[in-house]
């Protein structure tokens, strides 16, 4: 491991706050998350804030802020509302790991479209895990998952933030963008 490797790891890990920050704001402006448009407008809120921290925590090490932003707030759009659409919006444990990993795939996706990077493969399929884990560890620990919020609570965002802050740099670091052909 790189100095730099570290300091990016190091820079991503306050990016957690972004979590309960952007959930909770999308719980005041969209409410619960019980159906199509109010899944929509939240994870749309929830991933401008997420998207806006990591996309300072990237620094100019990754993509520009604008696509990184943009892509999160697509993503998790997208993500949160098929995701809590295909479980009917429940809020038990197992429906709360489908939602994460629906949500985690649609997000990681939009945002490897952006990395650019040869092992930008990986990312989706990571976050989908991270976010099913995120939403099991907030609902096993008692979080008010009945609520409906958008987003897992700060316990499951510490544990993805810390997992994404080793797999981010990895991605980013000394790989050739793709060509565009």
């Amino acid at each position: 491991m790189t100095a730099t490797w570290k300091q990016s790891a190091l820079r991503w890990l306050p990016t957690f706050i972004g979590f309960p920050v952007g959930g909770f704001v999308a719980e005041l402006v969209a409410g619960p998350v019980d159906g199509l448009a109010a899944a929509l407008l939240a994870g749309a809120i929830t991933g401008l804030v997420l998207g806006a921290v990591q996309a300072w925590a990237m620094g100019s090490g990754g993509p520009t802020a604008q696509q990184w932003i943009i892509a999160t707030t697509a993503g998790l759009a997208v993500g949160l509302a098929i995701g809590s659409a295909a479980v009917g919006y429940g809020t038990g444990l197992g429906d709360l790991v489908v939602q994460g990993a629906i949500s985690g795939l649609a997000l990681g996706s939009a945002q490897a479209l952006v990395l650019r990077r040869r092992a930008a493969y990986l990312w989706a399929p990571a976050l989908s895990a991270l976010w099913a884990l995120g939403w099991a560890i907030s609902t096993s620990i008692g979080v008010d998952v009945e609520t409906q919020w958008a987003v897992f609570g700060a316990s499951g965002a510490v544990v993805v933030t810390a997992a994404t802050a080793l797999l981010l740099p990895l991605l980013l670091a000394s790989q050739t963008p793709r060509s565009a052909s």
